[in-house]
C-alpha cells in the first residue's frame, strides 16, 4: 500500500494528515471551514485516495494559513506515498464538468514545483465567507510539498461553488491518473533522464 503520514504544528496551524493512494476515495476531513472540507472531500473521492485530516487553524485571523497549510501537509504526505515513482503514468489530465462550469487540470508527477491557476472567479464570497481565491493557495502548496508541476484553468462558468468544485475533482482526477501503474514501464523511472531531481 502506497500510503503516508504528515504534519505540520506551528502557532498558525496544527495539521494532521494520512494519505492512502490505494484507497476507494474515504474522506474523514476536519478543517474548521465547512467548505474547504467538502473540496477535499470532493478531491479524495475522485482521485480514488483515502485522506484524514484533522486541522486546528487561527480562523479568528482567517483561513488562508489553515487552507495553505493543509496543501502542504496533503503534498509532503502525497510526496512520501509516492515513493521513487517506478512505474507510474507521471503526466495526467481531466477535464471536468459541474453544471455550467467546465474545467481543465494537468499535471506532471516532474519533482519541479510549479501551479498555475486560472479560473475565471466571479466577485462574491462563499460558504463561511469562503475566499475562491484560495484555491490557488492550496494549489501552489500542494504543487511545492509535492513536487508536482500543475496547471488549472476554467474554459467557462458563472457559478464559484461549480468552478470551484470542479477544480478539486479535476486535480483528484489528474493525480488519479498520474499515479497509476503503467503496464509498460514495469519497475522502470518514467523519465527520459532516469532522475526526478528537478
Amino acid at each position: 500500500m502506497r500510503q503516508a503520514k504528515a504534519q505540520r504544528h506551528t502557532r498558525e496551524t496544527r495539521i494532521d494528515v494520512e494519505l492512502t493512494l490505494d484507497g476507494t476515495g474515504i474522506a474523514d476531513v476536519a478543517t474548521g471551514v465547512g467548505f474547504f472540507d467538502h473540496m477535499l472531500t470532493a478531491f479524495a473521492l475522485n482521485a480514488r485516495f483515502d485522506l484524514r485530516v484533522r486541522c486546528e487553524g487561527d480562523l479568528e485571523i482567517d483561513q488562508h494559513h489553515t487552507v495553505e497549510d493543509v496543501g502542504i501537509v496533503i503534498g509532503q504526505a502525497f510526496r512520501e506515498a509516492v515513493g521513487d515513482k517506478r512505474g507510474i503514468r507521471r503526466y495526467g489530465s481531466s477535464l471536468l464538468v459541474m453544471d455550467e462550469a467546465l474545467v481543465r487540470a494537468a499535471l506532471d508527477l516532474s519533482g519541479r514545483a510549479l501551479a498555475i491557476v486560472e479560473i475565471d472567479w466571479q466577485p462574491a464570497l462563499g460558504p463561511q465567507g469562503f475566499d475562491y481565491e484560495l484555491t490557488s493557495e492550496f494549489v501552489w502548496a500542494f504543487a511545492r510539498a509535492a513536487h508536482a508541476t500543475i496547471h488549472i484553468d476554467s474554459l467557462r462558468g458563472r457559478n464559484n461553488h461549480h468552478l470551484c468544485e470542479a477544480a478539486f475533482k479535476a486535480l483528484g482526477r489528474a493525480l488519479d491518473e498520474a499515479t497509476r501503474a503503467d503496464a509498460k514501464l514495469g519497475d522502470s523511472l518514467p523519465s527520459t533522464k532516469g532522475s526526478f531531481d528537478g
